[in-house]
């Protein structure tokens, strides 16, 4: 009777710990979910500025010390290589974008859309049981990995809507917000 009962709980216990864990996993999936997500957003907002600004505005810069509206754009899109790429462990497609001072508009908003691609499919494709992993970021940050490629989108953020400023500047008008 005993072993019964004993075998009867153990399959209990097992069921429930198997629930549990295929919840923890589709949380996991549902979150890299949402973060696949936001990115797509992101690229799509950042494709409407890119496409606002006119082609001579490529090369503006607000002052000679500030970067050109090119710079900016590629600016964000190398640290989207050098973030996601720590974050994941995938290769960069590409690096040093700012330094090429490419101010060609179909060129730049290649680059720039390469980018967000390569993040797009660097974070679908990496487990998300792995996200919450900890690394050093640039060998220097302590983080988890789902952080780093929230810093990520964090400096993405700032750096497009410093351009909001460049286009408005060249006389264009920015896009209208795009929380959702």
């Amino acid at each position: 009777m005993y072993l019964k009962l004993k075998t009867r709980n153990m399959k209990k216990i097992v069921l429930l710990l198997t629930v549990f864990l295929s919840m923890s996993n589709l949380n996991a999936q549902t979150a890299t979910a949402d973060i696949v997500k936001d990115w797509e957003r992101a690229k799509a907002y950042t494709k409407e500025y890119l496409d606002a600004m006119p082609e001579s505005g490529y090369s503006f810069k607000p002052t000679k010390e500030m970067r050109s509206f090119a710079g900016q754009v590629l600016h964000l899109s190398d640290a989207i290589y050098g973030f996601v790429a720590s974050a994941t462990d995938e290769k960069p497609t590409a690096s040093d974008l700012e330094k090429s001072n490419d101010t060609n508009k179909a060129s730049v908003t290649s680059k720039v859309l390469a980018a967000y691609d390569f993040a797009i499919n660097s974070i679908q494709k990496y487990p998300s049981s792995k996200l919450s992993e900890h690394i050093k970021l640039f060998g220097q940050f302590d983080m988890s990995r789902e952080q780093a490629v929230n810093k990520c989108f964090e400096h993405q953020t700032h750096h497009r809507g410093q351009t909001t400023v460049y286009l408005r500047l060249a006389g264009a008008t920015p896009p209208a917000e795009k929380l959702f």
